[in-house]
């Protein structure tokens, strides 16, 4: 069985949902339909060879909603009346909305009552037709009391007992509002959705002849060159061939400054070009670049439904129904019992219609799944990936921080940390010591012989060629440099082999007991200079972990590395606990104990390593997925740059969305409180109960839309 996803605009509730999912179910060929109320998205499943998709789309706007595509860019009032106008109910409501001032106006002037009457009565009809075909098509296809009916029962209750003018606004005030609340909701979903608009539709390929010619990124293939000018939005995930520029790459990693790039490094599409030209090879297509990925991850993500989000849409599911029994007691009872009025303003018919009214789920239904998307696109925009509503919830209920070392908290890769020059002859030359035996591991791909390259390009020292160069068992390496004998090696190595004096010896412990790797230099029978090499922590890490640990989180690092070394990397980054030389399994039985201890874990690592700690833990953080597939695919939170800059963040944004969710629903369940002990003291109106529910879920649509630009 295959299936399809339709993006959906104007759907605002539970009710929109259920009767566009029946509708849908009813062609032919459709074997089921799942709607997603915060993404906008139809899901439909069919066993037919050939999905009827132009009949799908008929049907979809059939029922008064729009097909996804082309997303309203106009400022908010010129936006929302575009969006009016392009569907047929809301239209229909403006002619109701004018219509009702005008018969409100004429009212002012001597004009016949009945000519009043029979505007407001157009009114009613011209609104009211949506609202009665809903109604029906909700009684008829689903055997239930939806919305519309709730609001055609109030309407026709309102114009029984002649309250004309009641009956129109809310007419008019119900179908704006729910136009209203559908064009927030559609912003805030498409929101993910454009930043596939950070890519250029078209590129600059490198012709083979040398030419230049723009082409339509879907066109390009792997192995095909582009050429990226200074200012130019890059359009493909590719490598560097030639150039060097400093590249914006913000909108992917979250980072604040340009990165510098050369041939070899990456380069991904919607990343701004900033200072020179760069050749670029293609190395993904544009459908599968890491832009398109993180949408389509995020789009994924969003269908994950927080508990609370699962338990909104059971309670709305009997609340509903609940309310139109209660609101048919509040009707009766008084009057057959009790002896109170049934008709009138103060009549308890008047009450009931108004309960009825308040009765509409949307503000809860819809509060929970704007906010969640807001949160994630705000995240996404900062270079972080949030698998949905769940992962956001757990995260904000975290109380222990665990990190993984190598990589995640260090760089990685051994660096000379200390470069000390001992030689007793008085004639070597600044960085004598370094250039001999950058010499010697000049061929080498060792990390320790990396390492001491790399500082001897940052130093620029004129690195000579060496000759019969030989490794020394593991323990070093020898060989001759401008006719001197070279010995680069451990201090073990330098214990057992070559003499030394004393003061090197403890030069060499002191640099040790610092959880550093020794490395010492010796050319013509002295030794010249010794070197302290280590993985350093990274620039973010102390930061981070000092802003963790004021929000109050516990933070452990969890590291299988030697426990003295990793003890030192925990003291240098101020991190509560260290725990060194684990197993796999070790890890795993730690978060377990951490998560007894403190409640929810989350594991920060890098991706690849420590696969089962990152699954063990409530929350699953990985770093560095702009560069890796797998850390996109697997990790429940993805930091997409190679630090942790943007951690302590995406933990605030937790926090403060598990805050707005809260009180989006409170403050929906108060509103709701409040007109009902006002409608049964009798002191509310029908269009004060309409302005109450539409207010209400406008502003907890709004509300949730602030997540989108929350800085923390």
């Amino acid at each position: 069985m295959e299936s399809k996803t339709f993006p959906v605009t104007g759907l605002t509730c539970s009710d929109c949902a259920d009767r566009l999912r029946t509708a849908v179910g009813s062609v032919d060929g459709v074997s089921d339909t799942e709607i997603d109320l915060g993404t906008g998205t139809l899901t439909v499943s069919f066993f037919v060879p050939d999905l009827p998709a132009e009949e799908i789309a008929r049907v979809i706007q059939a029922e008064g909603f729009g097909l996804g595509g082309e997303r309203n860019r106009d400022p908010a009032p010129l936006g929302f009346l575009r969006f009016a106008l392009s569907r047929t109910d809301t239209r229909l409501a403006l002619v109701a909305g004018l219509l009702t001032l005008l018969s409100l106006a004429l009212s002012l002037v001597r004009v016949s009552p009945l000519v009043r009457t029979a505007g407001l009565a157009t009114a009613i009809a011209v609104g009211g037709v949506p609202l009665a075909r809903n109604a029906i098509r909700d009684l008829w296809r689903s055997r239930r009391l939806g919305i519309d009916g709730l609001m055609v029962i109030a309407v026709t209750g309102a114009v029984f007992i002649g309250e004309w003018a009641e009956a129109a606004v809310v007419v008019v005030l119900f179908s704006l509002g729910e136009a209203l609340e559908g064009y927030a909701a559609d912003r805030a979903r498409s929101a993910v959705e454009s930043l596939l608009d950070l890519a250029p539709p078209v590129a600059l390929q490198v012709l083979p002849g040398g030419g230049l010619e723009e082409t339509p990124v879907e066109l390009l293939a792997v192995g095909d060159r582009v050429l990226a000018r200074s200012g130019d939005r890059i359009a493909v995930d590719g490598l560097v061939l030639s150039g060097q520029s400093a590249v914006d790459q913000s909108a992917i990693t979250g980072e604040s400054l340009p990165v510098e790039k050369e041939p070899g490094d990456k380069v991904f599409a919607g990343t701004v070009n900033t200072t020179a030209s760069i050749e670029i090879e293609v190395t993904r297509i544009s459908s599968d670049s890491t832009l398109s990925r993180m949408v389509a991850l995020v789009s994924e993500a969003r269908s994950r439904q927080p508990p609370v989000q699962r338990f909104i849409d059971r309670f709305a599911q009997v609340y509903t129904p609940a309310v139109a029994v209660l609101a048919a007691l509040v009707a009766v009872v008084p009057s057959l019992f009790f002896g109170q009025p049934f008709l009138g303003e103060q009549g308890w018919l008047m009450r009931a219609l108004q309960m009825l009214v308040i009765a509409c789920p949307c503000a809860l239904v819809i509060s929970t799944p704007v906010s969640l998307v807001s949160a994630m696109t705000n995240a996404a925009a900062r270079g972080v990936l949030v698998k949905g509503g769940r992962v956001l919830e757990a995260l904000s209920r975290v109380g222990a921080f665990a990190f993984d070392k190598t990589g995640t908290l260090t760089e990685g890769r051994p660096v000379v940390t200390d470069v000390v020059d001992v030689c007793g002859c008085g004639e070597c030359v600044q960085n004598c010591g370094l250039k001999h035996a950058a010499a010697l591991e000049l061929q080498s791909s060792h990390p320790l012989a990396l390492a001491l390259l790399d500082e001897a390009q940052v130093r620029q020292v004129d690195v000579p060629s060496a000759e019969d160069v030989t490794v020394l068992g593991g323990r070093g390496v020898r060989g001759t440099v401008k006719g001197s004998q070279v010995t680069v090696g451990s201090h073990a190595h330098f214990d057992s082999h070559v003499p030394h004096p004393e003061s090197v010896c403890f030069l060499a412990q002191e640099l040790a007991a610092q959880a550093k790797t020794v490395i010492l230099v010796e050319h013509d029978n002295e030794v010249c200079s010794v070197f302290g090499v280590a993985d350093v922590p990274r620039a973010s890490s102390l930061e981070v972990v000092s802003d963790l640990r004021d929000a109050g989180f516990h933070t452990v690092m969890l590291s299988g590395d030697d426990r003295a070394v990793a003890e030192e990397i925990g003291r240098q980054i101020g991190l509560d606990e260290v725990k060194g030389e684990l197993l796999p399994q070790e890890k795993m039985e730690a978060i377990s104990t951490l998560a007894r201890k403190y409640g929810a874990v989350a594991m920060v690592g890098d991706g690849v390593n420590d696969a089962p700690a990152l699954a063990q833990a409530d929350v699953g953080i990985a770093m560095g997925g702009a560069g890796s597939d797998q850390a996109m695919e697997t990790a429940d939170v993805v930091l997409m740059a190679d630090d942790l800059s943007q951690l302590p963040f995406v933990v605030r944004l937790s926090r403060r969305t598990k805050r707005t969710i809260s009180f989006n629903i409170g403050f929906s369940l108060v509103v709701k409180a409040v007109i009902f002990a006002l409608a049964g003291a009798g002191l509310a109106t029908l269009w004060m109960a309409v302005a109450a529910d539409v207010g209400a879920s406008l502003l907890v649509v709004l509300n949730g839309m602030r997540l989108r630009r929350a800085a923390s």
